[in-house]
């Protein structure tokens, strides 16, 4: 009987040591692992906006519009929100696209955004 389990333990670790190691994946920026949004973790709110001003280094103004409620002449104001966010190299958006921007980290003193998505161009 202790032999046999002597021959088992022989097996089990020569079918360890056959494994092949797994491929390394390369990451691309269509892939959830991308190497610069995987640094930023995202949180919070996510936000559909337009780029208005993209002229800065990895960085960009993103705006869109609110409506505001005005209780003394009971109407709605159109109002605008704008944020700067962290522009990745993979999404390297432009002015005047669509974008998705998601809340992370806060990357510099004016930066809590990361572009996530390009929705349309």
């Amino acid at each position: 009987m202790v032999e046999t389990k002597k021959v088992v333990k022989k097996v089990v670790k020569e079918k360890q040591v056959a494994k092949a190691p797994k491929a390394v994946k390369t990451a691309t920026c269509t892939d959830k692992h991308c190497p610069v949004h995987s640094s930023v973790k995202t949180r919070g709110r996510v936000f559909e906006g337009i780029i208005t001003k993209a002229k800065m280094a990895k960085t960009v103004v993103v705006q869109w519009p609110r409506r505001v409620y005005l209780s003394k002449y009971e109407r709605f104001e159109k109002r605008k929100s704008h944020v700067m966010a962290h522009n990745p190299p993979c999404i390297n958006a432009k002015e005047g696209m669509r974008v998705k921007i998601a809340e992370c980290r806060p990357i510099s003193k004016a930066k809590n955004f990361v572009i996530v998505e390009v929705v349309s161009k």
